[in-house]
């Protein structure tokens, strides 16, 4: 990052400094990895101890932490008091992290575009990426090198694919969605029936396509299979992680979190603001309610209703799982009691011999 004093950190995040705003800082990283110009990020007191004994100078933490800290803090320490100090992080972040070294506006000569297709003026298309017939490319997008749309694709103004993306005929990407390399977007869904005129299995055509919101970000390496009647949508402002498997006519609601290796099966219903932990797996046909987050590693088998917090294998009501797992610990406890008994039993039978 640029060098800058505390002082001025501190001023543009209108936070409280407590000690020298003096010190300089060059980088931002976590206590293990800092050195003697580094601002760190303290979101739990139980670090507090290891940013103490550190060597990094300068650290940033919630008003609502601050206190013990702060009244003890020795001089070669200074605190960056914020509101909230996740949020005050993410703009530093946003600040420090160099952009993505993407191509210039314009096509690339190395690129091949359809004769019908229209890419504006604005938009940049890096070297070897292939554009389809009928396919439409906005203002201000970016396809970095090595893409691969299809035929009558349209990517909205200000969206960017990275490199090795590929879109698949008659998919429809939101403006100003970012879509990270090596995903898949509208591949066939996975659908069989047997075939009835022998042994063998017959595939099942999916016609319809995939259509992304407005502002979603797609994590490297996931795939998002076409409908098989009608389009598989993702919602504005969703935000799905690498390794996703999302299945044919899934419906994804506005600013959901998909954590990464989950995976839906096909004409599952995520409504508006649901959170999915990671290597969650959804089963075909289910709703999970509007505002309802399933634990990581959850197998979800029912319906899930809105604002309810769901886990484990197969997921239930989060209350009723840690019942459970309280349960299954107390296994090896009963199954020594039962032992113990038969044993005990085992040697009156043998008394009374």
């Amino acid at each position: 990052m640029k060098p800058e004093t505390a002082a001025s950190i501190a001023e543009s995040l209108a936070a409280r400094l407590v000690g020298d705003g003096a010190r300089l800082i060059t980088r931002l990283d976590a206590v293990e990895h800092g050195d003697n110009e580094t601002l760190t990020f303290i979101r739990d007191p139980r670090y507090a101890r290891a940013w103490l004994e550190s060597s990094v100078p300068v650290a940033l933490i919630a008003e609502a932490d601050a206190a013990d800290i702060e009244a003890s803090l020795p001089d070669e320490k200074t605190l960056i008091v914020v509101a909230d100090a996740d949020l005050a992080m993410l703009e530093l972040l946003e600040r420090a992290t160099p952009p993505i070294s993407g191509p210039a506006p314009g096509v690339h000569t190395h690129a091949i575009v359809a004769d019908d297709a229209d890419v504006d003026p604005t938009a940049a298309v890096g070297a070897g990426v292939v554009i389809g017939p009928g396919a439409r490319i906005g203002a201000g997008a970016v396809v970095h090198p090595g893409a691969i749309l299809g035929a009558e694709v349209t990517i909205s103004d200000g969206a960017e694919l990275r490199p090795g993306v590929i879109v698949m005929d008659r998919c429809r990407i939101g403006r100003g969605t970012l879509v990270h390399p090596g995903v898949v977007i509208g591949a066939d869904g996975f659908g069989y029936r047997p075939d009835p005129n022998g042994p063998g299995i017959r595939k099942i055509p999916h016609a319809g396509n995939v259509i992304i919101g407005d502002g979603v970000e797609i994590g490297a390496n996931t795939t998002i299979d076409r409908g098989k009647f009608g389009p598989t949508v993702i919602g504005d402002g969703t935000k799905i992680d690498n390794l996703c498997q999302i299945g044919h006519n899934v419906r994804i609601g506005r600013c959901c979190i998909i954590c990464g290796a989950t995976a839906l099966a096909g004409s599952v219903v995520i409504e508006d603001g649901v959170t999915l932990g990671g290597r969650v797996a959804v089963a075909d046909n289910l709703r999970i309610g509007r505002g309802a987050r399933i634990g990581a590693g959850s197998g979800v088998m029912d319906d899930v209703p809105a604002g309810a917090t769901w886990l484990g294998h197969p997921a239930c009501p989060h209350r009723e799982a840690l019942r459970r797992i309280a349960a299954i610990s107390e296994l090896p406890k009963l199954l020594r009691g039962l032992k113990r008994i038969a044993r005990k039993e085992e040697g009156r039978g043998h008394g009374d011999d």
